[in-house]
This record gives C-alpha cells, structure tokens and sequence, in this order.
C-alpha cells in the first residue's frame, strides 16, 4: 500500500515512531536513575523528568512504577547478553580465554545495565512486592548468562563438575560487581580474577573449544 503525504497513515507513522522514541527515552532514563540513584528514587517523575518528557506522557506509556520497571529489566536482560554474545570472538581470540570471560562478565555486572540489575536485586530482598515480579525476570537472567558464559568458555556441561564451577564463577563476578558499588579497586579485582581464572583451567571440560 503507497501511504501519501496527507493520508490518515502518513500522519500516524510519524506519531507511532515518536511514540517508541518516547517509550525507549523511558527505558533508557529508568535504567540510568536505577543505575544512579537505586529502586527508592527511581519513581515515575523522576525518570520522567531525566528522560524529558511529562509525567502525563510517561503514565501514558507506563501506568504505574513497576511496569516501567518490568520493561527496563527486559531491555537491560536484553543488553547484557548481546553485549556477551558480541564479545565471544574476542574471547576465542585470547589465549588466555578463562581471564578474558570472567573479565567480560565483570565488566558486565559494573556496566550501568549490570549496576541498574544490582540495584534492584537488593531493594528486592526487603520488599515482598517488588520481588514478586523480580525473581522469576532474575532467574531468567541468570539462565541466560549460563549459557552464554558456556559458550564463551567452549564449555562441556555434561562433564563433571563443569556445571558447578561455572554456577560458582558467575556467582563470584557477580559478587565483585556488588562490591564495585561501594568501592573499585582494580587492582584487587584484576588479582582475584586471574587466580579465579588459574583454577578454572584445571578443571576439565570448563575450557573447551570454541566453533569456528
């Protein structure tokens, strides 16, 4: 169908593209405050007013908080693993390929996509209704980086212990990158992760080969 300049559909096109512009706006300012400030201060006004728009137009958009919550943590759910899944050639590339995967997962976790996910984890533990609709997006999450750090490592799950080391290293990433809210210390972090890494090579079928 040829939409005309001065037809019902031209007028709308423009509307719906400013619409989405508007709605990623939202998405991208509630990623940032979270990130920022945390869960407490991350209100409906406030993202409104970082993202620049009224608050008519965000409740226009999101009616309440946690909608806009819910659609940020998909939208950071959805960075952080194509931000992993664009790394998997540079990590076949290292010759030291366990250091350059737990790096990569660091850098995840200290991202502002990774800080936001913190954030919001740990406001979770203390508030029963938030951590209804958190959980099962934090354990989709987690199942996502599994096999994605699988694949960056060329890892064999049906190995033993294969399972348990990488359930163990995201745990351990993910713990630096609580503790990079209050503090960085990189060279700390550097010492931790190559000895992390040393111990992982010993482990059989955790480094495999990566497909060509």
């Amino acid at each position: 169908m040829t939409v005309t300049a001065g037809s019902p559909s031209a007028g709308r096109q423009p509307q719906q593209e400013r619409s989405r512009a508007t709605r990623q706006r939202l998405l991208d300012a509630t990623i940032e405050s979270l990130a920022e400030v945390g869960w407490d201060r991350t209100t409906v006004v406030a993202v409104a007013a970082r993202a620049g728009v009224s608050r008519g137009a965000a409740q226009h958009h999101f009616s309440t908080r946690d909608d806009l919550v819910v659609a940020a943590i998909d939208q950071v759910r959805a960075e952080m693993l194509a931000d992993l899944r664009r790394r998997v050639p540079e990590a076949a590339a290292r010759e030291d390929r366990s250091l350059a995967v737990l790096e990569m997962l660091t850098d995840l976790w200290t991202s502002t996509f990774g800080r936001a996910a913190t954030h919001l984890w740990v406001a979770a533990s203390t508030d029963p209704s938030l951590q209804s609709f958190v959980l099962p997006l934090e354990r989709q999450l987690n199942s996502d980086i599994y096999a994605v750090t699988l694949e960056l490592l060329g890892a064999d799950p049906s190995r033993p212990h294969v399972r348990e080391s990488v359930g163990l290293t995201l745990q351990l990433v993910r713990g630096i990158g609580l503790g990079a809210l209050l503090r960085r210390d990189n060279t700390r972090r550097k010492a931790e992760l190559a000895q992390w890494a040393t111990m992982l090579t010993t482990i059989e079928g955790v480094i495999g080969r990566l497909p060509l």
